[in-house]
Parts: C-alpha cells; structure tokens; sequence
C-alpha cells in the first residue's frame, strides 16, 4: 500500500472485500424477487416492496439496533454462530457482511426492478412464439434488455456498502482485521486526532463517490441513447 500505514491499507481490503461480497449476494437475491416484484399481479407485492425499501427512510441506528438483537448471544444469530463454536455473529465480518445485504437491498433491488419493468411484455410475447420456454426467455431477452438496471443496481449496491457508517458501527463495531471499515476508520482518526490518515482516507472516499456519480450518468445516458 506504499506509504500509507498498514492499518488504513488493511481496512482498504477489508472494505472492498464487504462491498464485493454484499453487492453478489444481493445481486443473486435480488435477481428474482426484482422481477417477481415488476411482473407480478398480487395486490401485497407493494407491501413486500415497501419492506424492502426501509432502509432509504429507517435511520441506520435503529436497524443496527434490531439487527443486534437478531444476531446477538439471544437471537438466532447466536445459535447459528454456535454451529462453529461462537457466541454471536455480531462484531463479526459475517455480522457485518448480514447487516449490509439488508441496508443495500433497495439500492439493488429497485434498479432492476425498473429495468424489469420497462421492458414491458411484447420482448417476452414475441420469445413465447418462437416457442422459447419463460426460463430460456428470462436468460435471453430479460436480462439482456435489463442489463443497464443491473449494472446500475451493482454500482450503487457497491458504492452504498462502501459509505455505510451507522449501521456497520453498530453491529461491526471497530475491530481492526475483523469489522474496521473505511468510514469507521475516519470517525477513529478524527477521535483520536491523527489528522492525515483521516484526510487521506476522506479524500479518497471523495473521489470515488465522484466516479461513482460520472459512472451512473454515463450508464444511464447510454441507456436513453439506446432506447431513443
């Protein structure tokens, strides 16, 4: 990591290793429940999609704190960590990795869920007579034509894992190697004054937010070019 201290290049990999990780969990998971929830017709589905929408109006806070619960030495999280001989999937990196899945899901989920539903029927009704089967048709015409939701869901989905604070503080706490991710790097450098290493991981954080930002614009005016 050049010169940078160890401990700022360690919380580096283990950033983008929880974004990785969050963004290819959410996109097998959100794949199907994106299109169940553009082409079905069961009047609950916008229940289901404001449940997955929570995380863009519940403060971080108040999902770290159930989530918590659920994953504490009580919760199923504590039994299931007891699989392998620990007390709690909380302040750890499966914990975390849990927590964040949840926080970005709308980030992910809707995206493709747009995609899914601006396709409209008639790309799906012509593959139905040329007698491709709704799998085949999914593979080869949906996805296809929905790929720049996917690419934005991916992008967002990193980008959100990779800015997340409050959430990760409270169930990840501040753990080097295990839970210290860049954002709660900074707060730690600003607490204990080490002004350098939190500027440079800011301003680093700054830049790839605006790539980030540049990146969604070029996709989605990429996207409108194609369809205009």
């Amino acid at each position: 990591m050049g010169g940078l201290p160890f401990a700022i290049g360690q919380s580096v990999l283990l950033t983008i290793e929880l974004a990785a990780l969050t963004t290819l969990i959410l996109l097998l998971l959100g794949t199907p429940l994106a299109w169940w929830l553009a082409r079905s017709k069961a009047w609950w589905k916008e229940a289901v999609a404001s449940i997955v929408a929570l995380p863009l109006v519940l403060p971080p806070t108040v999902l770290g704190f159930y989530l918590l619960v659920l994953l504490g030495p009580q919760g199923p999280g504590g039994l299931v960590a007891q699989l392998w001989g620990g007390r709690t999937l909380a302040f750890t990196f499966a914990g975390l990795v849990f927590g964040s899945v949840l926080y970005s899901m709308p980030f992910v989920v809707q995206p493709i869920r747009n995609a899914f539903a601006a396709m409209g029927d008639r790309p799906l009704e012509a593959a139905a007579t040329l007698r491709a089967s709704p799998w085949r048709a999914f593979w080869t015409v949906a996805v296809p034509l929905a790929r720049p939701g996917f690419l934005s869901g991916a992008v967002l989905g990193f980008a959100h894992t990779i800015g997340e604070f409050g959430l990760v503080l409270m169930i990840g706490g501040n753990i080097p190697g295990s839970t210290r991710v860049l954002s709660v790097a900074v707060f730690d450098y600003v607490e204990t004054s080490q002004w350098r290493e939190a500027n440079i991981i800011a301003g680093g954080m700054v830049i790839f937010a605006f790539t980030v930002i540049l990146g969604m614009t070029l996709i989605e005016k990429r996207a409108s070019w194609r369809h205009s």
